[in-house]
């Protein structure tokens, strides 16, 4: 019986050693899985960050230039009449249009010499289609790491069924005069990390599709539902700006005392 009895403890033993060798190894899968989990996690947050401050200089870059001095050439080159915005301001006939460039700080592509311009109905103004990023092209991304790559349209708002009466119009200027309307834009960058999944859906390149849903065909997608299914990391930022002529009036005195102010004065230069 004493036999009997160290044989049953010996199996014993052996039992417990492996039940406690199966539970390291689930310990281990399970910290394994976690931090897999969590490096995903990690790296899920950091590609959204750098797709997100992508995406947002792009816009403050087009605040800058507007806001900026009427003199500076970033004003004149975004508001003349071949710019991403006089492009809508000068001309009335091009309120339905759709104005895309790749957005790049080294370089100015603000004209649409440099950008593509839909029409609604299909095609491109002029036949110019220069502003679709190409992600085979180094130039195209937005640093020389060639890492992420943005694309911007501009259009201007859709009318709305609810808009008052004279709400177009710049309080203080002449109803008659054209510097006196208001224009509303829907601004759509999109930043993409091409690097990671090809954009692109069959023979179908995403950046050439448009952004705006109401202009997408039938049976197509539009930019970013193209980058959706194509499994490529996207961020789509939609802001709506309102640009107008600001006026402003300096107070005159013409008796009393006190120095006249010099802006109050005519010129007698001939």
């Amino acid at each position: 019986m004493g036999l009997a009895y160290g044989r049953a403890e010996q199996g014993a033993t052996l039992i417990v050693v492996l039940l406690f060798l199966v539970l390291i190894m689930l310990a281990g899968a399970i910290a394994v899985r976690q931090s897999t989990t969590d490096l995903k996690i990690a790296t899920s947050d950091q590609i959204n960050t750098v797709l997100l401050q992508s995406a947002d200089s792009a816009n403050q870059k087009i605040e800058t230039m507007v806001n900026g001095s009427p003199t500076s050439n970033g004003y004149q080159d975004v508001t003349s009449a071949t710019g991403a915005l006089g492009h809508f301001l000068l001309f009335e006939d091009n309120k339905a249009n759709e104005f895309i460039y790749c957005f790049n700080p080294r370089t100015q592509r603000y004209l649409t010499n440099s950008a593509t311009v839909r029409v609604p109905a299909g095609g491109y103004v002029d036949g110019i289609n220069n502003g679709v990023c190409n992600y085979a092209n180094a130039a195209d991304y937005t640093s020389a790491r060639q890492a992420v790559m943005t694309q911007v349209s501009i259009a201007i708002t859709p009318p709305s069924a609810n808009i008052e009466a004279f709400e177009h119009v710049v309080i203080g200027k002449e109803v008659e005069d054209r510097t006196s309307k208001k224009f509303k834009f829907d601004i759509r960058p999109t930043s993409s990390l091409p690097a990671y999944n090809e954009p692109k859906l069959g023979t179908e390149k995403c950046f050439e599709q448009t952004s705006i849903p109401n202009n997408v065909a039938t049976g197509k997608k539009s930019l970013d539902e193209c980058l959706l299914a194509a499994s490529t990391p996207s961020k789509m930022l939609y802001e709506q700006a309102d640009v107008e002529n600001v006026s402003s009036s300096t107070k005159c005195y013409p008796f009393g005392k006190g120095t006249l102010n010099s802006k109050c004065v005519l010129s007698t230069a001939p």
